[in-house]
C-alpha cells in the first residue's frame, strides 16, 4: 500500500489534519477498544513532540506520536498512540507506520532508547520490530499494557 507519510510539530498541524487525527484516535482508542480514558493528556503540544500522520490519498490511516525524553519517560524517547485505520489493517500498515516512527525517532533524538507502554496483546508485533519486554503486564485504563524497549 502506498502511504504518503507526513512528520510535523503540532503547530504545523492544519486544522483539518488535527481534526482527523482526534476522530481516529477517538474512534480506535475510545469507541473501537470500548475504553474511556483521558485522550486528550496535552502531551500533543508540548514541547518537541512530533506527529506522524499516514495518508492514502487525502485519507488518515495510520497515525503515532512520537514524544521527546522526558516527556513520558526520563531517559528514552517514546512513541505512543499508534494506531491504523481497521480497513487498513492486516495490510502492512502497521509495519510501515513503525519503521516511520523509529526512524524519525532516532533522527530527531539520536542515541536514545525508545520506550513505548504496548497493549500487551501487540507484543510479539513489537518484538517483531526489535522491541524487548521489560515489564510483566499492567493494567492502564482497563486495558493490559507492558513495558517495552528498543536500544
Amino acid at each position: 500500500m502506498d502511504i504518503q507519510w507526513l512528520c510535523v510539530d503540532f503547530t504545523q498541524l492544519s486544522t483539518d489534519q488535527l481534526y482527523d487525527v482526534l476522530k481516529l484516535r477517538v474512534d480506535v482508542f475510545v469507541v473501537e477498544q470500548e475504553c474511556a480514558y483521558n485522550e486528550l493528556d496535552n502531551k500533543d503540544r508540548m514541547q518537541g513532540v512530533k506527529h506522524l500522520l499516514g495518508y492514502v490519498g487525502d485519507e488518515l490511516v495510520a497515525y503515532a506520536r512520537l514524544l521527546p525524553p522526558g516527556s513520558s519517560f526520563a531517559n528514552s524517547s517514546s512513541i505512543g498512540r499508534v494506531l491504523i485505520k481497521p480497513v487498513v489493517r492486516k495490510k502492512g500498515v502497521g509495519d510501515q507506520l513503525m519503521k516511520m516512527a523509529i526512524q524519525y525517532n532516532q533522527h530527531f533524538w539520536l542515541g536514545k532508547t525508545i520506550s513505548i507502554e504496548a497493549q500487551a496483546h501487540l507484543e510479539r508485533f513489537y518484538q517483531n520490530h526489535g522491541f524487548v519486554t521489560q515489564s510483566a503486564p499492567f493494567d492502564l485504563d482497563g486495558i493490559a499494557h507492558i513495558e517495552m524497549l528498543l536500544a
